[in-house]
C-alpha cells in the first residue's frame, strides 16, 4: 500500500506538527479550537516559541510534570465517574437487580443525595477529564520523545476503574451476551430475536427496543459470543465480563499499532497514543461499554497499519476479520484494493486488485458463515439499528424539525414519511461523498479518505452513537494536522456527552435544590475547572557549562 498524500501532494504525517494549513474540511468548529490553541499557547507561553513547532529534544524535560501529573489526574477523573456511576439508583447504568457484582438499586426509596452524588460525579469527573486529555493532546504535540511504554502505563491506570464497574451508557453488552446465549443453543440471532430464549437472567437486562431484533452483527463476533456463553456454563454476569475483555483486546490491539503508524505517518507516538487511545471516547465507550466496535477498529487498524507496510494481503485478511465483527469495516477492504498498485494509476487499473481483495474478503466471510452455521442473513437486517429516531442524528433531527414546523401551519405530514425522505437524502449524500474522496483518495490520502467517509456515514446516517463515531475519529488520527486535528479533538470531546442520561435533572437539582447542594456543586465545578495545567510543560533550568554552580540557573525559556 503506496505512501497516502495530501491535497498538497505532501505524504500524510510529513508536514511539520506546526504546519496549520488545511489537511482537512474547514469547519467554524476547528477554526474556534484551533484558535484556542494558540491563544492558550500565548498567554501560557511556549519554550518554542512558535504555537506546534517542536522543542529541541536535547532539552531535558521533568517527566513528573509530562506525564505523572496528566496521568493522576485523568485516573482521578475516570475515578470520578466509575464511583458515580456505580451509584445505587445511578441514572448512567441499568438499574436492576442482579446485573452486576455492585451497585445494585435497594427497594428503598433512592436518596436525593445519592441521586445526586452521582450526577455530580460522571458529569464533573467527564469534564476534568476532557481538561486533561486536551491538555496531553496540545502537549505532546509541542514535546516529543515520551516513551511508548509510559503511555501504555497510562493507558492501564485509566482504563482500570472502567474495568470493574457495570456497562457505561448503554444496554448493548446485556444485548450481546443473550445473542451469545442463543447460539450457544443453536437458536440463529439472524432470524429471532434475544426474547425469544424466553424470561431469564439472560433476557432480562436486554432492552425492549432490541428484544425481538435480529442481530446485525458479522458470524466471527457472534461465534465468539456463543463460545464465551459456553465456557461460562452460561452464566450471564460471566458472559459480560469476558465482553468486556474483549472490547479491551479490541483497544489493545489500537495501541499495539501506534509505534508503527508512528513511525509511518512520521508522528510522535506519545501524541498518537493519546489521540486514538487515551480518547474519550476509547476510555468510556468502546470499554466502558463493552462495545463490539473496539475489537472491529482494532482489526481494522491493524489491517491498515499491515497494508501500509505494503502486506495488502494480510491487511485484508485482517479488514475481513474486522468486517466479520461489523459490516463497516468492508471498506477498508475496498481502500486496501484500491490503493494496491501505488498512486497515480488509472481507474481501469484499479479494477483487478479491488476484485481481487473483495473476493479474498468474501472468502474470509465465507468461511465464518459456513463454520459458525449462520449463515449470510446479517448483511440483510443491518439498517436494524435505525429502528432508533434521536436528535443526536441530522437527519433524524431534521426530520423533526420539518414536521414541526409543517404542524405551525396545519400541514398535515406524518413524521416517518419525511423521515424517509431525510435518512434517504442523507445516505445519498454519504454515498456522493464516499465515491469522491475514494476516486481523490491519492491527492487527500488513503486514510484521510477512509476516516472521513467513514465519519460522514454516520453523522448522515439513520442513528448517531458516541461509538459509532469512533470509528472515524480513531482512523483520522494519524493523519489529522491543522484542523483536521482540531476536529477530531473537539468532537472528540463532543461525542463523549452524546445521549448522556440525567443532564436535565442535574440542571434542575441545582435550580431547585437546597442551599447546600449548590454550594456543594458550585466547589466541586470550581475544582473542576481550576486545576492548574499549564505548569506541566516545565522544562529543567540549563546549567552553564564550565562553571561551577550552587544552584539552578533559570531558564530564558
Amino acid at each position: 500500500m503506496p505512501s497516502d498524500r495530501t491535497a498538497a501532494a505532501v505524504p500524510d504525517g510529513e508536514r511539520l506538527p506546526g504546519d496549520h494549513s488545511s489537511t482537512g474540511p474547514t469547519t467554524l468548529f476547528g477554526s474556534l479550537l484551533g484558535y484556542a490553541d494558540a491563544r492558550r499557547d500565548r498567554l501560557v507561553g511556549t519554550a518554542d516559541g512558535i504555537d506546534g513547532v517542536v522543542g529541541d529534544p536535547d532539552d531535558e524535560v521533568e517527566p513528573r510534570g509530562l506525564v505523572l501529573r496528566p496521568a493522576l489526574l485523568g485516573f482521578v477523573a475516570v475515578l470520578a465517574v466509575s464511583i458515580g456511576a456505580s451509584m445505587p439508583s445511578s441514572p448512567f447504568k441499568l438499574e436492576m437487580p442482579g446485573v452486576w457484582f455492585f451497585g445494585e438499586p435497594s427497594t428503598a426509596t433512592p436518596s436525593r443525595w445519592g441521586v445526586y452524588f452521582s450526577l455530580a460525579a460522571v458529569y464533573g469527573g467527564l469534564f476534568l477529564f476532557m481538561r486533561v486529555w486536551w491538555a496531553m493532546a496540545r502537549l505532546y504535540r509541542r514535546r516529543r520523545g515520551v516513551p511508548y511504554k509510559i503511555m501504555v502505563r497510562v493507558f492501564a491506570l485509566w482504563s482500570l476503574p472502567v474495568l470493574v464497574i457495570a456497562p457505561l451508557f448503554s444496554r448493548d453488552a446485556y444485548s450481546y451476551a443473550a445473542q451469545g446465549e442463543m447460539v450457544s443453543h443453536h437458536m440463529n440471532p439472524y432470524l429471532y430475536g434475544p426474547f425469544e430464549l424466553g424470561n431469564n437472567a439472560f433476557t432480562a437486562p436486554v432492552d425492549p427496543l432490541w428484544g425481538n431484533a435480529p442481530a446485525p452483527y458479522g458470524p466471527m463476533f457472534l461465534q465468539l459470543d456463543g463460545f464465551f456463553a459456553r465456557i461460562t456454563f452460561h452464566n450471564e454476569l460471566a458472559t459480560i465480563v469476558l465482553l468486556r475483555l474483549l472490547a479491551l483486546v479490541g483497544v489493545v490491539l489500537i495501541a499495539a499499532c501506534v509505534p508503527r503508524l508512528a513511525r509511518l505517518y512520521h508522528r510522535d507516538s506519545a501524541e498518537l497514543f493519546t489521540l486514538m487511545v487515551l480518547n474519550p471516547v476509547t476510555i468510556f465507550h468502546l470499554i466502558g461499554g463493552a462495545h463490539n466496535d473496539a475489537l472491529m477498529l482494532g482489526l481494522l487498524v491493524a489491517g491498515l497499519t499491515l497494508a501500509k507496510e505494503k502486506r495488502p494481503i494480510w491487511g485484508i485478511v485482517l479488514c475481513a476479520l474486522a468486517t466479520a465483527v461489523k459490516a463497516p469495516a468492508a471498506l477498508g477492504i475496498l481502500y486496501i484494493g484500491w490503493s494496491w498498485l501505488g498512486t497515480g494509476v488509472p481507474v481501469r487499473e484499479r479494477v483487478r486488485p479491488v476484485v481481487t481483495g473483495g473476493l479474498i474478503g468474501l472468502g474470509v466471510l465465507g468461511a465464518f458463515s459456513f463454520v459458525s452455521g449462520l449463515g449470510w442473513g446479517w448483511i440483510s437486517i443491518l439498517g436494524t439499528p435505525g429502528v432508533v429516531r434521536s436528535w443526536a442524528s441530522p437527519t433524524t433531527g431534521l426530520a423533526f424539525a420539518a414536521t414541526g414546523i409543517a404542524h405551525l401551519f396545519h400541514v398535515g405530514v406524518g413524521v416517518s414519511g419525511v423521515l424517509s425522505v431525510t435518512r434517504f437524502l442523507g445516505m445519498v449524500g454519504a454515498v456522493v461523498s464516499g465515491v469522491w474522496l475514494l476516486l481523490n483518495s491519492d491527492r487527500i490520502g488513503t486514510l484521510k479518505a477512509l476516516g472521513l467517509t467513514l465519519l460522514l456515514f454516520v453523522l448522515l446516517g439513520p442513528v448517531v452513537q458516541p461509538w459509532y463515531l469512533s470509528w472515524g475519529l480513531i482512523l483520522l488520527a494519524p493523519v489529522a494536522l491543522g484542523q483536521l486535528r482540531s476536529l477530531v479533538i473537539g468532537l472528540s470531546m463532543v461525542t463523549a456527552f452524546i445521549e448522556l442520561p440525567g443532564g436535565t435533572q442535574l440542571v434542575t437539582t441545582l435550580l431547585h435544590g437546597d442551599p447546600l447542594l449548590i454550594v456543594l456543586t458550585m466547589l466541586w465545578i470550581l475544582v473542576v475547572m481550576t486545576v492548574p495545567l499549564s505548569s506541566w510543560d516545565q522544562r529543567r533550568p540549563p546549567v552553564s557549562v564550565g562553571h561551577s554552580t550552587s544552584g539552578p540557573v533559570a531558564s530564558a525559556a
